[in-house]
């Protein structure tokens, strides 16, 4: 499938990669000891680096990076051990997970401080937030719980009893959240309105990796030990298939242009392509040692894999995969054991976090950014999601547009499942997911 705003650059593409719709790496930003976790900040286009400390670094800190100029806007001193960062649009905040003590704690994005430390279970691991962003939820690994937090005050308002959880994802067509349980091979379900487990669905071996589908509304799990990705049909709450994939799953994003679940397989060194309309392994790239972390470009519809590497097979690069015809455009050498990934849809980078090399380098693309070239998506945060499954309708005797999650104008009559935004008179006030 061709990408009809750049269809010169698509074709062109084909033969001379190097020249148009290429990547390279534009720079290498130094930061403090083990960069391990990155969030992108929508509202002020900025990048937030967990730097996990180490023995010259005893501290442990958090980075934050201009996405205008790659500057390094300031560093601040966070909890013990941070795992995780989340950045929530509607207050602007951006929440930072500390494994070692226990807490969560919130960085005001306006002064970039520190404003509030909150109490939470043992070994905070994975964090998610509800769709208008007035919950976030807080997998405790070690006391088998997840935390609420009420984001308008961020304080903590239900517990909820869980087995060994690890990573999450909100549904917002159904208002559930969905937490990984690796050591007791399971999936437990909760209701986002009552904060309370409505099910829990028995997995295969140590599911870790999850990801949620707006457009058929399904959850992937990665069955790390098992060699297989789940899908959970999240209306029903049971499993509509279990596809075989590479050794070791874990990371997963997801193509909404052409319908696929990237899966990378860390012990093989592979990414396999799932078809989601039949929900079946359509292919297997080989990417490189220890693939860690996959991130989708909308703007030029790519997937970024970074490959960590492994003992005795270092590889440290970030390998870019076209996303219509799942074949390799190039691979970059960044920093060593690159762990995490962001991506800026404004100046169109791609951020990477080399946990072992102090760095986080800096992806570029010859696809200009949304603040470059159409209509800027950072306008679209903050928005209160509505889910439609018939036509949308917009109101008559007004100026609409309708854009997808890529900031393109669509026709509204001829609107597939998916995410969208609505723009009356000028001012994009409305989210709406089409499902099917």
């Amino acid at each position: 499938m061709y990408d009809r705003r750049y269809p010169l650059i698509t074709v062109m593409a084909l033969f001379v990669p190097a020249l148009l719709s290429a990547q390279w790496l534009e720079t290498t930003i130094p930061v403090i000891n083990g960069p391990f976790a990155l969030a992108y900040n929508t509202v002020e286009n900025r990048i937030y680096c967990i730097n996990a400390g180490g023995y010259i670094y005893p501290e442990s800190t958090v980075t934050v990076i201009d996405g205008a100029t790659n500057s390094i806007v300031t560093t601040m001193v966070v909890g013990r051990d941070p795992w995780i960062l989340l950045f929530n649009s509607a207050n602007n905040k951006v929440y930072c997970a500390n494994f070692g003590s226990n807490d969560v704690m919130v960085i005001d994005c306006v002064t970039n401080t520190v404003v509030d430390t909150i109490a939470v279970g043992i070994g905070p691991w994975g964090l998610v937030q509800n769709s208008t962003g007035s919950k976030v939820y807080c997998a405790n690994c070690w006391s088998h719980s997840i935390s609420v937090i009420d984001a308008t005050v961020d304080t903590v308002i239900a517990t909820v009893a869980v087995t060994g959880c690890q990573n999450m994802v909100y549904n917002p067509v159904n208002d559930k959240v969905y937490s990984t349980n690796a050591a007791s091979n399971t999936v437990t379900v909760i209701d986002g309105a009552a904060d309370t487990v409505i099910g829990i669905i028995t997995l295969q071996n140590w599911p870790c990796g999850i990801l949620y589908n707006p457009t058929n509304n399904a959850i992937y799990c990665a069955n790390e030990y098992s060699a297989s990705v789940t899908v959970i049909d999240g209306e029903a709450d049971t499993i509509i298939a279990a596809v075989p994939v590479g050794d070791g799953p874990y990371p997963m994003t997801y193509n909404p242009l052409n319908h696929k679940v990237y899966v990378g397989n860390q012990y093989s060194g592979s990414v396999t392509i799932i078809d989601c309309a039949t929900n079946t392994a359509i292919g297997t790239i080989t990417t490189g040692s220890g693939p860690f972390a996959l991130r989708y470009n909308a703007i030029n519809n790519k997937v970024y894999c970074a490959n960590r590497g492994g003992p005795g097979t270092p590889d440290s690069t970030v390998v870019v995969i076209d996303g219509a015809s799942d074949a390799i455009v190039t691979i970059i050498g960044v920093g060593q054991a690159p762990r995490d990934l962001a991506w800026s849809p404004l100046q169109n980078r791609t951020y990477v976090a080399n946990s072992d090399a102090a760095s986080v380098s800096v992806i570029r693309d010859s696809v200009v950014g949304v603040d470059e070239y159409r209509r800027s998506i950072v306008d679209f945060t903050g928005l209160i999601t509505t889910i439609i499954r018939g036509p949308l309708q917009l109101p008559e005797g007004r100026r609409c547009k309708v854009y997808d999650i890529t900031g393109r104008v669509v026709e509204p009559s001829k609107i597939k499942p998916g995410i969208y935004f609505i723009e009356i008179n000028g001012v994009v006030t409305q989210k709406v997911v089409k499902v099917r």
